[in-house]
């Protein structure tokens, strides 16, 4: 989304936004980002794919990787508290599913 919708200003007002001018100087930002997220996403899907510890432990990373991501978004502010738990939770769900299964 980040990375290929960002010119949209239903997009950046997404990530606290006001202006275009501060939705094009964080379009840099926010191209990496998606990039980054889509990157993670990718990992997960072929951690699943290949299956047995070699799996396993490639989906714990980016889970864990997103979950961290997800922390340091929560220690920026308060404002941001909301944003952090809808990116950590499910990733943090399935790190308690593979640790409990």
């Amino acid at each position: 989304m980040e990375s290929v919708w960002w010119t949209r200003p239903e997009v950046w007002k997404r990530f606290g936004l006001t202006s275009q001018h501060d939705a094009d100087v964080a379009r840099p930002l926010a191209y990496n980002q998606g990039f980054y997220n889509l990157f993670l996403a990718i990992g997960i899907v072929v951690g699943l794919i290949i299956a047995g510890a070699a799996g396993h432990a490639i989906v714990v990373f980016c889970c864990v990787s997103i979950v961290g991501a997800a922390v340091v978004l929560a220690s920026t502010g308060a404002k941001y508290l909301r944003p952090a738990v809808v990116q950590g939770i499910t990733p943090l769900l399935a790190l308690i599913t593979a640790a409990v299964f």
